[in-house]
C-alpha cells in the first residue's frame, strides 16, 4: 500500500470550455488560461506519475515551451517531465525510455499501480483513454476546470460514457480570470 496508508488515486483535470469541449475543432487550446491562483504547482506536487494515451503523449510527453516562454511556464513543463510516463496505446510498443507502454490489461495494472506507495496518478488524458477509465471505474477524482470561453465546436469532454458515474462535490473554487474548478470524488470515495 501507499506510504500514507491510503490508496493511490487517480486524478483527472481537465480544463475544459463552458460548452464542454476540451479542445478546439482543430485541436487549440489556446483558450486555456494558466492562471497562477489555481496552484497548478501544487497540483504536480501532489503526484508522480502521468497517464497518457499514445496521440497525447505524442503531441505533450515531451513537449518543450518555446524559449521565449515566461519562467513559469518553463518551470511547470520541468516538472511534468520529471514524473513517470505511462501510455496506453493498442498497438505501439514502447518508443523511448521516457514513457512505460501498456497495451492490455488496462483495470488490472492501474489497480496495482494504486497499490505501490506513491503520491496520486495524473490522468492526463486523450479523450478515448479518459473514457475507458471512466468506464472501468479507474478514475476517483474529477478535478474540473472551467474556463469562461464558449467554442461552439471541438472535442466533447466525455463521449461514449456506458453508465452513470454519480458524484460527490468536495471542493468549488472561482478565480481573478473567470476560471471556476470543481473537484469531485466518485460513489464511496
Amino acid at each position: 500500500m501507499c506510504t500514507t496508508g491510503k490508496r493511490r488515486r487517480v486524478l483527472l483535470d481537465l480544463a475544459v470550455t463552458l460548452d464542454g469541449f476540451i479542445e478546439g475543432k482543430n485541436g487549440e487550446v489556446d483558450w486555456c488560461i494558466m492562471d497562477p491562483e489555481m496552484g497548478f504547482t501544487n497540483f504536480l506536487n501532489q503526484i508522480d506519475a502521468i497517464i497518457y494515451g499514445r496521440k497525447s503523449y505524442e503531441l505533450w510527453g515531451q513537449y518543450i515551451p518555446d524559449t521565449k516562454a515566461l519562467d513559469t511556464e518553463k518551470e511547470i513543463w520541468e516538472l511534468v517531465h520529471s514524473k513517470k510516463k505511462y501510455v496506453f496505446s493498442r498497438n505501439q510498443m514502447s518508443a523511448d525510455d521516457q514513457a512505460i507502454y501498456i497495451n492490455e490489461n488496462i483495470f488490472e495494472e492501474v489497480n496495482q499501480w494504486k497499490d505501490k506507495p506513491g503520491k496520486d496518478i495524473w490522468l492526463y488524458g486523450g479523450a478515448s483513454l479518459i473514457t475507458t477509465f471512466i468506464n472501468l471505474g479507474l478514475v476517483d477524482e474529477f478535478r474540473l476546470s472551467i474556463h469562461p470561453v464558449i467554442l461552439g465546436e471541438g472535442k466533447p469532454m466525455f463521449m461514449d460514457i456506458t453508465k452513470r458515474v454519480n458524484l460527490k462535490l468536495v471542493n468549488a473554487r472561482t478565480f481573478s480570470s473567470g476560471v471556476v474548478q470543481l473537484i469531485y470524488h466518485g460513489d464511496g470515495k
